[in-house]
């Protein structure tokens, strides 16, 4: 299947009509090295970002790109930031970044998601030094905020390892392919000379949750190049703002990771050979719904008395290995700048269930005679998603075209594979038959089944050509085309132009129009479970099918295709002193077939499924499909200001983002037909609308005098509402907006060693109450906005060698 829409038609003709400036002019060039802007003819030339969002090679700031770009530096963040990994750190900083540490949604409260805009995880890509990283191998299910979706877990990286972070906010599938519809996030790693060190501490007001923070950085020389090495301890604490009377545990997992980051370059030959490698073990424990003692309805179902008369927290613990590797060598090819890579990215997670029972092998026991007991601890499988990616990359200036002209083309081959791993026979066996006494797995999470393990591969190849040119010393134009094929669902191709006008020193107006896609993970077209949820505090079976298989095929479910999306954007930015910036920039993202996670069919919403289910001993079952249509669409304002304020130094900033996401259209596939309102419930609608605040915030003062530096941030988080499990005509849950805020104290004892003390959530300000019975994680509010464990102190010793 070819899909060929309208943008690349006009985009095919912008690149045809820069092809035919470009034809003439590369006869006439020498064997000189190319050119590119001199700090002569600097000041003529709109400058553009080097990395993202661009292919040319130059520097910029965001008040000079055609589309926008936040530049994000990370070493505040390190050596002074009350907030220990990656995620949480840009969630406080950009506004359009969001990322919410899950509490009762089981393996989503192993790995934090993270997004751009309210969209899905997934529909943000993420590159490091340039190049795509991978995405975890798990799928977030139950409360998660970006339920249905695969996506980066950010915090498999060091802050130590990090130099910056640019933000693209724009569609760019056009330029780095699958995933980009609601932006890039490019990590860039540091290749400096020096070492430095950074010790951290932490814990909530209310005297738990305690961070352990050991972090080290040391660039040094290795053959006439540089070679940064990163290592990093970050042990994460338990929280629990469960009431006082209640079993269940409500907070943050309990982990510790482990990382070491390479990065490196160095000359080889005409070029430059560069790597970086990069992994993680991660120990994490999730704590799952509580299940009750002698006198409930859990005994025998889901309880014995001989383990656990009081009843019993499981604990769903997940050992992650992360990997991440490139390498590369980048030379001239005459006048053309060359750049080959081989990319290899690897995430794995692995159950093991503890502090649990399976409650029919307990109960066969007790009808055998025996006390009624099972083992307290089952390997329950796990998942894993590998991708290697090659690519070759060609780039070159030409500055006798127009006012500069650059030129860039390549191409990429990308393999995965997802695996899912079968469990012990004690984590999903039901040893006393379906519907007799106790139920299936292991309570907490019941292992993945013989019949649920895959083993899927695809692979795809793509080309593309990128054009920027400067029209004149005001006006910028680029444009950009991408065909992609893939193994198991045919081919696309994209689009974009973008262009930026200046209308005078200080303002520039700038906009985007592009066409993009994200292909369906494998994670979604491959993964199976048999699982066991809770609704209104009352468990129940539940299977998740993959396309293909007996469930979906009695369902009618169609294989997943890609998700289709046309972006726009228009902006402005005024620069009217060299210490002052604002941008602003309006945006829409229309998404088609996007792929969501169903609502649950049974045999009262379904009857035709009703036998299936019955055989397979659950009450309902869930798919993935592509059946919706979104639009999203908003406002993205930043402004920043340095100035002197007495004997000291105040820099400040600003950034805001208004955002709405709308479900535009339900399509679903003939044999639901009449059934839109179980495939996408209310409560599901809003998992897509709102999983996001639709507005938030960033107010931030920097004040620097002598030796002391004090921050204050405020953090503005808008109202959002979700759904419930009853649904109508029970109320939804109401959120209101809520504000926190950060303060910290840095003292420079001299210029290499510092010593801050901070809090964050100064004010213990927590999200709006709600009825227990019908939110996701069972307790009195989701983890919304800034989360639910309220105020926190930390510390922080930095010191540079």
């Amino acid at each position: 299947m070819f899909k060929l829409r309208l943008l690349p038609h006009a985009v095919l003709l912008a690149l045809y009509g820069s092809a035919l400036a470009f034809a003439p002019a590369a006869q006439a060039q020498t064997t000189d090295a190319p050119s590119a802007p001199t700090a002569q003819n600097q000041d003529q030339v709109i400058p553009s970002v080097s990395v993202v969002g661009s292919r040319r090679v130059g520097n910029a700031s965001s008040t000079d790109t055609a589309v926008p770009v936040d530049f994000i530096p990370m070493t505040k963040a390190t050596e002074q930031g009350g907030q220990f990994d990656l995620a949480q750190v840009l969630n406080n900083v950009s506004p359009s970044f969001n990322s919410t540490r899950q509490t009762g949604a089981d393996g989503a409260d192993l790995v934090d998601s993270a997004a751009l805009r309210g969209l899905g995880s997934d529909q943000t890509l993420v590159l490091v030094n340039g190049k795509r990283r991978h995405t975890v191998a798990l799928v977030n299910l139950f409360g998660a905020r970006n339920r249905g979706n695969t996506g980066t877990d950010m915090n498999a990286i060091p802050l130590m390892a990090i130099r910056n972070v640019q933000v693209l906010r724009d569609g760019a599938a056009a330029q780095y392919g699958s995933d980009a519809i609601a932006g890039v996030i490019n990590i860039e790693l540091k290749k400096t000379l020096g070492c430095e060190s950074v010790l951290g501490y932490g814990q909530y007001t209310e005297g738990d949750g305690e961070n352990w923070l050991a972090s080290a950085y040391c660039g040094v020389a290795v053959g006439g190049g540089v070679l940064g090495i990163t290592g990093e301890y970050y042990d994460r604490g338990r929280s629990n703002r469960a009431d006082a009377d209640s079993p269940r545990i409500i907070g943050d997992t309990k982990s510790q990771n482990q990382t070491v980051y390479l990065n490196g370059e160095f000359p080889a030959g005409p070029g430059k050979l560069y790597f970086t490698a990069g992994a993680q073990r991660r120990d994490a424990s999730s704590a799952a719904w509580a299940r009750e003692g002698i006198g409930s309805e859990d005994i025998p179902s889901r309880n014995s008395a001989a383990m656990y008369p009081n009843g019993f927290v499981p604990f769903i613990n997940g050992d992650v290995d992360d990997r991440w590797g490139t390498v590369g060598y980048r030379w001239q090819l005459g006048e053309w700048n060359a750049d080959l890579s081989q990319t290899y990215g690897y995430n794995r997670l692995m159950y093991t269930i503890a502090n649990t029972l399976n409650a029919s092998i307990a109960n066969l026991d007790l009808l055998g005679g025996g006390p009624g007991r099972s083992a307290s601890s089952f390997d329950a499988g796990g998942f894993s998603f590998r991708q290697a990616t090659t690519n070759l990359d060609f780039s070159r200036f030409y500055n006798g075209i127009a006012n500069g002209m650059n030129v860039a083309f390549g191409f990429e081959h990308r393999r995965e594979n997802y695996k899912i791993f079968a469990g012990e026979t004690g984590s999903w066996i039901d040893a006393d038959g379906v519907g007799v006494g106790g139920n299936a797995g292991s309570q907490g999470f019941p292992g993945f089944q013989p019949g649920d393990q895959t083993d899927a591969d695809r692979h795809s190849s793509a080309a593309y050509l990128d054009i920027e040119t400067d029209l004149s010393d005001r006006f910028k134009l680029q444009t950009a085309l991408r065909h992609e094929r893939y193994s198991d669902f045919g081919s696309t191709t994209t689009g974009k132009l973008a262009g930026a006008y200046r209308i005078n020193p200080t303002v520039l107006l700038r906009g985007s129009a592009s066409t993009g896609f994200r292909a369906p993970s494998l994670q979604q077209a491959y993964f199976s479970s048999t699982f066991t949820d809770f609704v209104s505090g009352q468990p129940l079976d539940v299977v998740l099918a993959p396309t293909g298989g007996r469930v979906a095929n009695a369902a009618g479910i169609p294989q997943l295709k890609d998700e289709q999306s046309k972006s726009f954007t228009f902006g402005v930015t005024f620069t009217p002193t060299q210490s002052t910036s604002i941008t602003a920039d309006l945006y829409r993202i229309d998404i088609d077939d996007r792929i969501v996670l169903s609502g649950r069919f049974d045999a009262d919403n379904y009857p035709a499924l009703g036998a299936t289910l019955q055989q397979l001993g659950v009450g309902q079952a869930q798919f993935f499909v592509n059946s919706v249509d979104t639009k999203t669409q908003g406002l993205d304002i930043t402004m920043s200001h340095r100035m002197d304020l007495g004997a000291g130094k105040l820099n400040a900033f600003l950034a805001l983002n208004f955002g709405k996401t709308e479900v535009t259209g339900v399509h679903a596939p003939s044999s639901l037909a009449g059934f839109e309102d179980v495939l996408l419930s209310e409560r599901e609608r809003l998992f897509i609308e709102e999983g996001a605040p639709r507005r938030k915030a960033t107010l931030g003062f920097d004040h620097t005098i002598g030796k002391l530096e004090t921050g204050l941030r405020i953090v503005h988080f808008g109202p959002q509402t979700l759904g419930t499990f009853s649904g109508p005509p029970v109320p939804n849950q109401h959120y209101k907006a809520k504000t926190s805020a950060d303060l910290s104290f840095t003292w420079a004892f001299t210029e290499k060693t510092k010593f801050t003390l901070g809090g964050t959530n100064i004010f213990n300000v927590k999200p709006t109450a709600q009825d227990p019975n019908e939110t996701d994680n069972g307790f009195k509010y989701e983890s919304v906005q800034f989360g639910l464990n309220g105020a926190a102190w930390f510390a922080r010793l930095s010191h540079r060698f």
